[in-house]
């Protein structure tokens, strides 16, 4: 005996595919090259892409340690503290690369996925 279908069955099979389809490709297909930059301080957390082009004054104890993001790379462009190595750290380019500037309670690190991240070290 042949069942017959209708509008309505075929509408429903049409948007469970489509459901399925546009879940599995989230999962699994979609491009993971998502990188943000998370910035720590006194005052709270921000967290920008790091496509942003943005400057953030951070507050901390000894003032605003500011945190600049422009053309895919983030640094630490100046701070009140005295030794100023956070600003020696340079411009952090690679997921996992951090900046901190102890004195002023100020942490800022780079995170996500990018397509060239290289394995570091290999365990047998």
């Amino acid at each position: 005996m042949k069942l017959p279908i209708k509008a309505p069955d075929i509408i429903i099979i049409i948007l469970a595919a489509g459901l399925t389809f546009s879940s599995a490709y989230s999962a699994y297909l979609k491009p993971q090259n998502f990188q943000r930059v998370l910035i720590k301080g006194q005052g709270g957390e921000w967290i920008f892409p790091l496509n942003a082009d943005e400057t953030v004054a951070v507050p901390g104890p000894l003032g605003d340690t500011v945190v600049r993001i422009n053309d895919g790379n983030v640094w630490i462009e100046s701070s009140p503290c005295q030794n100023q190595i956070c600003v020696a750290a340079g411009i952090l380019r690679r997921n996992g690369n951090w900046a901190v500037c102890l004195p002023n309670n100020v942490f800022v690190i780079l995170e996500g996925v990018d397509e060239e991240s290289d394995v570091d070290a290999i365990v047998r």
